[in-house]
């Protein structure tokens, strides 16, 4: 299997289980599969999640780790997500979800499972498009939280993908990059020369 998936900080892997095991925190969430789901949920495929929020004059992204998210499993689907933020105190629990980004992250994982070069999986968001995408980095064994998108690393759109962007087409990072700069507007993704 290419996929090395990083370990979550375990702080966040207890926060999302904590949660998971509070009918309180369930039923507030109001994710009709996860209050639906038969038998035991767990966490699984913690993926660490980094928002671009920029691009220098020399094509370097400037991205920052927001977060963990965990698909929920029940039975042999993922029924929602689990994310945790970063607080000055470790990592806590954020909120439960679904729709259709939780299948979509778990086609485009096994589509990168058939690449026959190793990839470390992160999620990377372009807000100013409300785009997501599998970021498939290159250097399997690299600290999940840090790191930019290199020119050679793939990035896989998730469902539902911007008008005019394939969703499940892998791209490098230097063939969808540019593009993706063009369409969003400079007040939404900050240029900057450093």
């Amino acid at each position: 299997m290419p996929l090395h998936v990083p370990p979550a900080p375990a702080p966040a892997l207890r926060s999302v289980l904590t949660a998971l095991s509070s009918p309180t925190a369930v039923r507030e969430a109001r994710t009709p599969s996860l209050l639906g789901a038969q038998g035991p949920v767990t966490p699984e495929l913690p993926l660490p999640v980094h928002v671009l929020d920029g691009v220098s004059a020399e094509g370097v992204t400037v991205t920052r780790l927001t977060g963990w998210r965990f698909l929920i499993r029940s039975g042999d689907r993922a029924v929602a997500a689990a994310e945790t933020t970063p607080t000055p105190d470790g990592w806590a629990f954020s909120r439960f979800f679904e729709g259709p980004y939780i299948a979509s992250t778990e086609r485009a994982l096994r589509q990168a499972e058939a690449l026959p070069q190793p990839y470390q999986p992160r999620l990377l968001s372009v807000p100013g498009l409300y785009m997501l995408t599998l970021w498939l980095y290159g250097d399997p064994a690299a600290d999940p939280a840090e790191g930019y998108p290199a020119g050679t690393d793939l990035l896989v759109p998730l469902a539902p993908a911007p008008p005019g962007i394939a969703a499940h087409r892998p791209h490098r990072v230097a063939e969808l990059l540019p593009l993706l700069t063009h369409r969003v507007t400079p007040t939404r993704l900050l240029h900057s020369s450093a």
